[in-house]
């Protein structure tokens, strides 16, 4: 396995991503798309997500195309975006065909980045404008760190951000892996110089330092978080347990059913708990959606499917990882980012 020549989702082919974002609001929203309907599934494991759209992608439910993902800051305010995809998709004649109706289909999840420092006077909902905004912006290429839905995005310690990631196989299947990692735990050991996802790193991506080489990690759960969110909320209670989330999507050309793309999404939780200590949290809503443009078929189906899984987490771990070693500072921040700490030093 090894990356593909972009390093990103987009690897796959005929992906695009968009971002767009507010740098007065610190907050963002990020689209994929594909030049044709996929397939896609999606799995949640932590405790408070926030979706649109994700019933239709159970196994048992009978829609099978999608037209884009939306992953967006703003906690439910931000499901709005995929309402800004919808306009734009429809403008553009793309959706699903009911007689003379078009319907585009635009599942979508949301990070908690209400509290980061940013203005949220607003009058007016601002992410149907930013989803809208995003889909113009689909490209192959596109920036990662503080940007579209990780513009806002905090870990516990350092600013969390976007995060791409790829591979391609032995076979020649590609597999990619598309971030908004704002977790509750932390991406970094203590001193915040080492990322946990160290040991799936290639090729210097995010620092090439190395594992931590410490022992008895995972034990501290302190939070610059928290404690930056409390001194912005003068002191009063806060819920900060629930201010959180990964969201995700894994993708991949192999040819896979809606089962096998929850599969898919499933193994690629591991890449959370490999990249975030701790993952899965009540409060967390951790997420991932699994998506296939369909255009290679499996030899090998279970082994696939096996090697299948086990790539996008590894994806998943590397992105997140390269969502806050490429995340930079802005005003008002209330954390710093890995390249004002122990990156400085790197």
């Amino acid at each position: 396995m090894i990356p593909g020549p972009r390093n990103l989702i987009t690897d796959v082919p005929g992906l695009q991503v968009g971002n767009a974002r507010d740098d007065r609001v610190k907050s963002g929203t990020t689209v994929l798309s594909a030049d044709r309907p996929f397939t896609a599934s999606v799995n949640v494991m932590g405790g408070a997500p926030g979706t649109r759209e994700t019933d239709l992608l159970a196994p048992d439910k009978t829609n099978t195309e999608v037209h884009a993902l939306v992953l967006s800051g703003g906690s439910a305010y931000g499901l709005d975006a995929c309402s800004g995809v919808m306009d734009a998709l429809r403008e553009a004649g793309r959706g699903l065909r009911l007689g003379t109706a078009l319907i585009p289909l635009v599942p979508g999840a949301i990070i908690f980045d209400l509290l980061n420092g940013g203005a949220k006077d607003w009058q007016d909902n601002p992410y149907r404008a930013l989803g809208r905004a995003a889909f113009a912006n689909l490209s192959e290429d596109f920036a990662l760190g503080s940007e579209g839905a990780g513009t806002g995005a905090l870990t516990a310690n350092i600013k969390g951000g976007l995060g791409s990631a790829s591979l391609v196989l032995d076979d020649g299947t590609t597999v990619g892996a598309l971030v908004a990692a704002n977790p509750m735990g932390s991406v970094t050991t203590p001193g915040d110089r080492h990322f946990w996802a160290a040991p799936y790193e290639i090729d210097g991506e995010f620092g090439g330092l190395g594992p931590d080489p410490a022992a008895g990690l995972g034990r501290d759960l302190g939070s610059r978080k928290f404690d930056a969110m409390m001194a912005a909320n003068e002191g009063r209670p806060l819920r900060q347990d629930r201010a959180n989330t990964t969201i995700a999507i894994v993708a991949t050309d192999a040819a896979l059913t809606k089962a096998q793309c929850q599969r898919m999404a499933t193994a690629a939780h591991d890449g959370i708990g490999r990249a975030c200590v701790p993952a899965h949290a009540p409060g967390d809503g951790d997420l991932v959606f699994a998506m296939t443009t369909g255009d290679r078929a499996l030899a090998q189906p279970e082994r696939d499917m096996m090697v299948i899984g086990h790539a996008a987490a590894i994806c998943l771990s590397r992105a997140i990882a390269r969502a806050a070693h490429a995340a930079t500072p802005a005003s008002g921040d209330l954390l710093p980012c890995w390249s004002e700490t122990a990156g400085a030093d790197a």
